[in-house]
């Protein structure tokens, strides 16, 4: 089943389940501070959950999303992603657990004919209602029904000792067993391994306390539901791929990368083709969406995905500007749900273009700006003020630290890594904060609402 066909019969399903379907919001959210990209399903509807009903309870959506805060990953590992489609459905003080599990077991078992004995699920340590629901009217067997705490199963995650305030409450997931040949191996493995045998495809989000300040949680009057699963981890759950890079939302751009590298210099790197293919995606829709490449906030992050892809090409050998080539490429992939791509592929293609022509210029003049950097450290040795340089042109412009380093090194300027180790794990933690809800997430003042 394609992923055009998957994303459709998802909506379906939930429209025939009496679920109002509303269309993708962008990835810049309006009148909402608290997050630089839209990063769930979940963000567009805040008002609802805050009570501010809009004619409708019961909602599904296939929202894009981009979030920042697992780059390195990005490339390395068969799930992880910059831009992804998130399906989700919600209830606005309508139904509450009982209706989300048996909605999303339906889904999966009768409507997508995933073998029942292939899922698992967890669930709160303390949610009894869940397991009962699990166990008694679903029918999953005990030992397929894992236990697991507040950082895992709780939202947001360890919201009870840690904030913020406002709504939360636990959480279910739904995990799709590859089987014993892949991961860990062990005959004990389960979904609390990280081993990656098992893909946690669903998760079910039971809002139905509001943290106080103190970390007291007060029951909601009306309770909610808030459910996200990623298409792209879907999709290869029923393709039968182990990898998301390996499904039809992202083989022909893997294809056309492919074939551009040269033949004979043993640079296939699959990891660099995925991340720029995973790229690719972040740009272009940031950039239908309205974000240019530029050095602050959401431009800031388009510039860095865009250097970041230019710095695995030049490692695949692809020396030219090449990126706004697989811009018609993904315009053609996501045209059925997004027909404003081909519309506008032209214009991506050629913003795109520009920017990488002026990395190209700003790489291959990196003596200058070595020496504009550098040079006063000759005499003047501070290597902890050069780790925290060579952090900015490694973020900033790009520049790898291995080009950095074998120039401070010929040139006798000695640098402190655990300096730039520093400066790169706050910038992971600040893109972190960027794409997760801040602790802000649901104050009025801040989506402009009044009580």
């Amino acid at each position: 089943m394609k992923a055009d066909i998957l994303r459709q019969e998802f909506l379906d399903f939930f429209k025939a389940k009496k679920h109002k379907l509303v269309d993708s919001d962008s990835l810049v959210p309006k009148d909402d501070p608290t997050v630089l990209f839209t990063p769930a399903g979940m963000n567009q509807f805040k008002r609802q959950f805050l009570g501010y009903l809009s004619g409708f309870t019961r909602v599904a959506t296939a929202q894009r999303c981009l979030r920042t805060d697992d780059l390195d990953k990005v490339g390395k590992t068969p799930g992880h992603h910059t831009f992804f489609e998130m399906l989700g459905n919600f209830s606005f003080g309508d139904y509450f657990k009982e209706e989300a599990i048996s909605f999303a077991w339906e889904f999966l078992t009768d409507e997508l004919k995933i073998a029942k004995e292939r899922l698992w699920v967890s669930i709160y340590k303390d949610d009894d209602e869940a397991y009962k629901i699990w166990k008694g009217k679903i029918k999953v067997p005990e030992n397929k029904i894992i236990k697991l705490g507040d950082k895992e199963n709780f939202w947001p995650s360890e919201a009870k000792t840690k904030g913020p305030n406002g709504p939360c409450g636990p959480c279910s997931e739904i995990f799709f067993d590859q089987g014993n040949a892949v991961g860990c191996g062990r005959p004990d493995c389960d979904p609390a391994c990280n081993c990656g045998r098992f893909v946690e495809v669903w998760n079910l989000v039971f809002t139905q306390f509001n943290r106080k300040e103190g970390g007291k949680l007060e029951p909601l009057p009306k309770k909610n539901i808030d459910t996200g699963m990623g298409l792209e981890r879907l999709t290869a759950v029923i393709q039968g791929k182990s990898n998301n890079f390996e499904t039809d939302l992202f083989q022909p751009i893997v294809r056309e990368i492919t074939a551009n590298i040269e033949s004979g210099v043993g640079a296939t790197n699959k990891e660099l083709i995925y991340a720029v293919a995973d790229h690719i995606r972040a740009i272009i829709f940031a950039i239908s969406d309205g974000v240019l490449p530029s050095n602050d906030g959401r431009g800031y992050v388009v510039r860095k995905l865009i250097r970041r892809s230019r710095m695995h090409l030049w490692g695949m050998r692809i020396e030219k500007p090449f990126l706004y080539k697989l811009v018609p490429i993904v315009a053609q992939i996501m045209k059925v749900p997004y027909p404003e791509l081909l519309r506008r592929r032209e214009n991506i293609s050629e913003i795109i273009l520009a920017e990488e022509k002026s990395f190209i210029s700003t790489f291959h003049s990196s003596e200058n700006l070595f020496n504009e950097k550098f040079n006063v450290f000759i005499n003047k040795p501070d290597p902890d003020q050069v780790g925290k340089i060579a952090f900015v042109l490694y973020d900033t412009y790009g520049i790898p630290l291995e080009l950095t380093q074998d120039w401070l090194d010929k040139h006798g300027i000695k640098f402190s890594k655990d300096s730039f180790n520093k400066e790169l794990e706050e910038q992971k933690n600040r893109s972190k904060l960027q794409s997760a809800m801040k602790g802000d997430v649901f104050d009025i003042k801040d989506l402009h609402l009044t009580a």
